[in-house]
């Protein structure tokens, strides 16, 4: 496929505003995903274009919080082995079923998460006591949400967030920066048998890899500079969003 000039600048840009975003709260598939579907990219070419960008995103907010001292990565070894692990199977799995009843869920469990961050206003405020060890962590929320984002993706970023706020008790700010390393694995994960299947439209990816780069190095300072009065607010309104639009995909709103 051939864009002009004009497209690439403006899926650049849609790159840029979705790593600034994705890096604070997640759901920067929510802009991306469309926008390349837009060019009348095939649906699987999309959707491995996507994870290639999208890799340019997670890895910098990563990047950025590892230098920081946000996140330890000798701490979360094992979590990060279990979520590429999980994420290999998904995308393996997702080849052989059918997902639409995922689909159908998932606009629920979002609004789930939603709800929850708008009705509990101290949650993340700062650190809590664990529920449970890394371990138990790994194998459980690390390994499941990596499956499901190599089986779907929307808004495992606000997934892993919840799941490090209230199974192991991190603060808003520390849950982002360490679902943000998790991510960066399971997209890498997926991204290697996109590439295998050659369902990646490299000129056009990895453009949109450096917008992502950059605008979620942005979105990562913001993080830890504004912490909860930036991160709680997008969250939710990401949220609601992501339900609105799957819902309308879905024909709930069809009059």
């Amino acid at each position: 496929m051939e864009f002009g000039l004009d497209m690439l600048a403006l899926l650049f840009g849609v790159a840029v505003v979705a790593g600034f975003i994705d890096a604070i709260a997640g759901g920067g598939g929510l802009i991306t995903i469309p926008a390349l579907l837009a060019t009348g990219m095939p649906p699987a070419m999309a959707l491995g274009t996507n994870k290639l960008q999208a890799c340019g995103g997670s890895f910098s907010a990563s990047l950025y919080f590892i230098r920081k001292k946000a996140v330890n990565l000798r701490q979360i070894a094992l979590l990060i082995l279990l979520t590429f692990a999980g994420a290999m199977l998904g995308t393996l799995f997702v080849q052989w079923v059918d997902v639409q009843a995922l689909k159908v869920a998932l606009p629920f469990l979002i609004l789930v998460i939603g709800v929850y961050f708008l009705f509990s206003p101290s949650l993340g405020d700062k650190d809590r006591p664990q529920r449970i060890g890394y371990p138990l962590f790994a194998c459980t929320a690390g390994f499941g949400l990596g499956f499901y984002d190599g089986v779907f993706g929307p808004a495992v970023g606000s997934f892993y967030t919840l799941a490090f706020v209230l199974l192991l008790g991190f603060n808003l700010a520390k849950g982002v920066a360490h679902a943000k390393v998790l991510n960066f694995t399971s997209n890498f994960a997926s991204l290697l048998f996109f590439m295998l299947g050659g369902a990646v439209l490299w000129k056009v990816g990895l453009l949109m890899l450096v917008g992502q780069f950059i605008g979620a190095f942005f979105g990562a300072r913001m993080v830890l500079s504004r912490g909860k009065q930036l991160i709680r607010p997008l969250l939710v309104t990401i949220s609601f969003l992501m339900v609105a639009k799957m819902l309308y995909e879905q024909g709930f709103f069809s009059f």
